[in-house]
């Protein structure tokens, strides 16, 4: 992920001036990042080292996301639905 992209994905999704952190941030560059990992994946379904990544990165957003459910379900329902993730 190049740090134009990075700084975009952090302006959309940050909830005041100078943040960084705030657990919608962290999703949304994790879900750009494991959408860019899984298209790695189609094209080489053997690499095994970068799967486990990708699991762990899935993992990481989850608990994320379960975190943001527990504290605010307001702004859980809001990245949910911006980032497309439930269906």
């Amino acid at each position: 992920m190049d740090k134009e992209l990075k700084a975009q994905i952090i302006a959309d999704n940050r909830q005041g001036e100078n943040d960084t952190g705030s657990p919608e941030v962290q999703i949304a560059i994790l879900t750009a990042r494991i959408n860019q990992l899984t298209e790695h994946m189609k094209k080489n379904p053997k690499d095994h080292h970068s799967q486990r990544g990708l699991l762990k990165m899935v993992g990481h957003r989850k608990n994320l996301l379960s975190y943001l459910a527990d504290k605010d379900i307001e702004r859980y329902r809001a990245i949910v639905k911006k980032l497309g993730l439930r269906k």
